[in-house]
């Protein structure tokens, strides 16, 4: 029985990390489901669902496939994707994207400073690193902690404003409910599930390769999967009842605000947490890499890695967000295709 109890929570653990990984900036303050499924109306609500049948079936399957092949980086495992030859190709294009990616949570992290708490964003931006160097002190044991902390509160907090708006009759009453049918619709749920799969893969993957159960890491990929798409059908309904989400950076913040406000602040700080765990996810990921290419001091790394995100993030959290996210999510295509068509090895 404790051993079975054992690899329960070695799943949650993992469950937890791929949660936090994907809910990131975009994923928690809402922006990014309105990019990719609100703004559609109902279209979007059937896109979530084909997203979180993705994220379920993909992320057990990368997360067993890295096991099999023995990869300890994301480069490792896109060797056996893609190639020899052109997976080094594919891994500066993930590394690039992995940083933009990250750079784009800080100024997420920057933006909940300036307009939640009217602070500085170059304020949130250094706060952020710092919290960041400090959890990575602790390495994958910081990457558990944090994880298990913040992602049932973002679960309870999905689940509490789904709810609370049923109960008041408000949900999906304003226009944005209306169907689209467009191209750009239909590949979104595709697009989305492809670029967070692919982002998340610097931090599963020396998961997978660490962990040392494969039933807890299938287990912990299934229920992560689950999660994703409760989280995102809850907050995407939520906003549907929002008439004036597109016009924020944060628009669940102001949903909060408007409809429970009693619990503004605290889902503020969940806010901040989630976005948060996908940055020291991504920083992670690239640390794992670092170490299978080169020797190099973990200072070192750090503070060129700093240097980077800081200045990347400086611009507009939104404007990244509406401009790089599509693009890397089309780049992720041949990534979700090569994971579907290539063979789980066989012990």
């Amino acid at each position: 029985m404790a051993e079975v109890a054992g690899k329960w929570s070695d799943a949650w653990q993992i469950a937890a990390v791929y949660v936090g990984t994907v809910v990131g900036a975009g994923f928690a303050t809402g922006k990014e489901i309105i990019e990719f499924f609100t703004q559609y109306g109902t279209s979007g609500t059937i896109g979530i669902i084909i997203s979180g049948i993705l994220f379920t079936w993909g992320g057990a399957r990368m997360m067993v496939m890295a096991r099999k092949v023995k990869a300890a980086s994301y480069q490792q495992f896109n060797r056996y994707l893609f190639g020899k030859e052109v997976s080094p190709v594919i891994s500066i294009m993930m590394t690039v994207m992995i940083v933009g990616v990250t750079a784009v949570m800080m100024a997420g992290a920057g933006a909940v400073f300036e307009e939640q708490l009217g602070l500085p964003r170059q304020a949130g931006i250094v706060v952020t690193l710092c919290l960041s160097l400090l959890v990575m002190m602790y390495d994958i044991k910081g990457l558990f902690g944090v994880n298990a902390l913040i992602v049932p509160m973002m679960v309870l907090f999905s689940a509490i404003a789904l709810g609370k708006l049923i109960t008041m009759g408000e949900l999906c009453e304003t226009k944005l409910e209306t169907a689209d049918y467009s191209l750009k619709t239909f590949l979104s749920p595709f697009s989305y599930a492809a670029f967070n799969l692919a982002m998340a893969q610097p931090v599963l993957v020396p998961l997978a390769c660490e962990a040392g159960d494969e039933r807890a890491v299938r287990r912990g990929a299934v229920l992560g999967g689950l999660l994703l798409t409760g989280i995102l059908l809850s907050s995407h309904l939520v906003l549907l009842s929002f008439p004036y989400a597109m016009n924020y950076d944060i628009p669940m913040a102001e949903v909060i605000r408007s409809f429970f406000a009693v619990f503004y602040w605290v889902y503020i700080i969940v806010i901040y947490g989630e976005i948060f765990t996908s940055i020291i996810g991504g920083i992670f990921g690239l640390q794992r890499q670092a170490r299978t290419l080169v020797s190099i001091p973990n200072v070192l790394f750090f503070a060129v890695l700093f240097i980077v995100l800081y200045m990347v993030s400086l611009f507009r959290y939104s404007e990244l967000l509406s401009f790089l996210y599509p693009i890397f999510g089309y780049i992720s295509f041949a990534f979700l295709f090569l994971l579907w068509v290539r063979k789980v090895p066989r012990p």
